[in-house]
């Protein structure tokens, strides 16, 4: 057993492996294999073979720069949807308390008391002051 961990030990290395771009795609490999259970389609399992054939080949690929790459481009098409999802996340949390806005010229979102009417904030990050109103 300790001779099939270190070939594969041997055979792994200098590869890339798994990153997020391979765990989604697994995730939507197992998805539409799922899928191809109830919908027979060939094009459907085609597809379903294209994607996990890709994984395989981002796995085991020795280009490291360029999964790499690949990657970053992942992350920074996610960012404002995980930016979106942890600032609803929180808009719920505390929703007595608190309200949010953001800054017209940074975007930065900035907390401020639910207490009605309009008030002048100002962005902590690029000190704008900008007025703001408070309804609901």
């Amino acid at each position: 057993m300790n001779k099939i961990k270190e070939k594969l030990r041997q055979f792994m290395s200098g590869r890339y492996g798994m990153d997020r771009l391979n765990k989604i795609l697994m995730a939507l490999t197992f998805a539409l294999i799922i899928l191809g259970i109830f919908i027979q389609n060939p094009v459907l399992n085609a597809l379903t073979l294209a994607i996990l054939s890709w994984v395989m080949f981002r796995s085991y690929s020795r280009n490291i720069s360029k999964r790499t790459i690949e990657n970053e481009r992942l992350s920074r098409l996610l960012k404002p949807l995980r930016r979106n999802l942890s600032l609803l996340k929180l808009k719920i949390k505390e929703a007595g308390k608190n309200r949010f806005r953001s800054c017209p010229n940074c975007r930065v979102v900035i907390r401020t008391s639910k207490l009605r009417g309009k008030r002048l904030l100002s962005c902590p990050k690029c000190g704008t002051q900008f007025e703001t109103r408070i309804i609901i």
